[in-house]
């Protein structure tokens, strides 16, 4: 609401360099390929075992009076001194019997659509950091500058299908009003669907609310139609603090999308071994999933997962290590196991934009694609363990996420790919340089990178010598010159002003 507009439409086409930066177009992407399964089906049953002694016998602390009673008037054992839950597994089986295998969000613009289920694949830009960074003004406190220009990089790129909850925290401003001037700028910068905070009633109530406008909706025709996702982190080990307790409530009663997601990392919130994490894991996201379910049967729900582990010498969180790749690709068959769509997340420990952070990304994002995700959350712009939003690894994020789309699209095999007739047209010790079969698919025929440099060692010295996170640098410059704020009805834009000053005025200095 406070960061002054940009230029938009023909007023900023001026500012455009030659040429656009080379992107693959706006399509719903799949996964064709087999999941891979890493457990067998024994050793699916032995999770689904152990995590349903766990939440018979040591069960799940609650700390929502509201929470509690809902557990126990659908006969779960609450012990209301320590908040202690008890479900039985009759219970998260009748609870499983009303979710849904998949479902869309719709945001204001129908055409971002975001499918969740089946074989969909959607990234989302990185979210909660309470810092940024670029290379040329170095890391700073989250802003509503910064937060406003990356997520107006989320919308130019179209391999990121949906924003997460607030790229870098707005620390200038009221940390109790906050997520309404977020919201706002997710709802005027883009015209994708986002994540609501779900930090209490209040926050997802006027992300729900919010949206709604956007849409031309009531609340009552949202409920049927959702639009906007949350993620609930459970505190783990095996606990649901009230704030999270009660944003889940509200999101499922209003119909809108949860995302139940353990933060379970080995040897220090769960297990050392990852398949005592994985049963823990399993039992923390299948409760929340029961919550949603007693709140409105059928409300949509995703499986979320993070089990990574911690470095054993200093306790520091580590991502993209080989076994947070393959709890990613386990998660994914626990999550198949009760039709569930399934969020997942790549990530980094490094505290640059280096080969580290590609690396350990990259290893992540593997797992969530063998693993068949559906959200692959964080998925653009994560740095330093998830304290930093970074402009250049969001562009070298990007560029691994086009390189993973082209490669699930499926090979060809026809008579022109098969290309018979030009193979008997070139003479043997010959070239196809400048046969037609060449010459009719040479623009289109391979992946066009935007950041990887194909120039031999001289012309790539002669056009400055810059690696990859310079050239990263300049590509975030060009897209926030090339950026055109989508369009918005003056009078949803005003209903939104309205919406967000009234709000304002309402919270004044307590909790929304």
């Amino acid at each position: 609401m406070n960061e002054p507009r940009r230029k938009r439409g023909a007023e900023r086409t001026s500012n455009r360099g030659p040429a656009a930066i080379p992107q693959l177009p706006l399509r719903r992407v799949t996964n064709p390929y087999p999941p891979m399964a890493m457990l067998s089906a024994d050793q699916i049953e032995a999770i689904h075992q152990a995590s349903m002694h766990i939440l018979e016998n040591f069960g799940i602390e609650v700390m929502s009076p509201r929470a509690l009673s809902l557990f126990e008037k659908a006969g779960a054992k609450v012990d209301h001194a320590s908040m202690i839950v008890r479900i039985d597994r009759g219970m998260v089986d009748q609870a499983l019997g009303t979710t849904r295998s998949s479902y869309t969000l719709t945001p204001r613009n129908p055409v971002r659509a975001v499918h969740l289920g089946g074989n969909t694949i959607n990234f989302t830009l990185v979210a909660g950091p309470p810092n940024v960074h670029d290379m040329e003004r170095g890391r700073r406190a989250g802003n509503l500058r910064d937060y406003c220009d990356l997520t107006r990089l989320a919308q130019h790129f179209n391999c990121i299908h949906m924003l997460g909850n607030q790229v870098c925290a707005p620390v200038e401003l009221p940390a109790n009003s906050r997520h309404l001037d977020t919201y706002f700028a997710n709802l005027t910068l883009t015209d994708k669907s986002f994540h609501v905070s779900a930090i209490g009633r209040g926050r997802a109530l006027d992300g729900i609310e919010m949206m709604a406008i956007s849409r031309g909706l009531s609340l009552d025709q949202m409920c049927d139609n959702p639009g906007v996702t949350t993620i609930i982190s459970v505190n783990s080990p095996r606990r649901f603090d009230e704030m999270m307790a009660e944003g889940l409530m509200t999101m499922a009663e209003f119909g809108q999308s949860v995302a139940v997601t353990p933060f379970t990392l080995m040897g220090a919130m769960s297990p050392v071994t990852l398949a005592g994490a994985l049963a823990q894991q399993n039992a923390e996201a299948l409760f929340g999933v029961v919550l949603t379910q007693l709140v409105r049967p059928g409300a949509p729900v995703m499986y979320g997962a993070f089990t990574s582990n911690v470095d054993m010498k200093s306790g520091a969180p580590a991502f993209g290590t080989p076994e947070n790749t393959k709890a990613n690709i386990a998660s994914g068959q626990l999550a198949r196991r009760y039709r569930l769509p399934y969020r997942t997340t790549p990530g980094s420990a490094s505290n640059a934009a280096d080969a580290q952070g590609a690396y350990e990304t990259l290893m992540a994002l593997w797992g969530a694609v063998l693993g068949h995700g559906n959200l692959v959350y964080h998925a653009a712009g994560w740095q330093e363990g998830g304290l930093t939003a970074s402009f250049e690894k969001f562009i070298i994020d990007v560029e691994m996420i086009q390189h993973l789309m082209e490669f699930l699209r499926p090979i060809e095999v026809n008579e022109a790919e098969l290309a018979v007739e030009a193979l008997g047209a070139v003479p043997t010790g010959g070239h196809f340089f400048g046969e037609p079969h060449t010459l009719e698919r040479y623009a289109t025929a391979f992946y066009q990178p935007m950041l990887s440099n194909w120039q031999n060692y001289e012309a790539w010295q002669e056009a400055g010598g810059l690696d990859t996170t310079a050239r990263a640098t300049r590509l975030w410059k060009k897209a926030l010159e090339d950026h055109v704020e989508p369009a918005m009805d003056i009078s949803v834009r005003e209903a939104l002003e309205a919406y967000v000053a009234r709000r304002k005025e309402a919270i004044g200095q307590g909790e929304p």
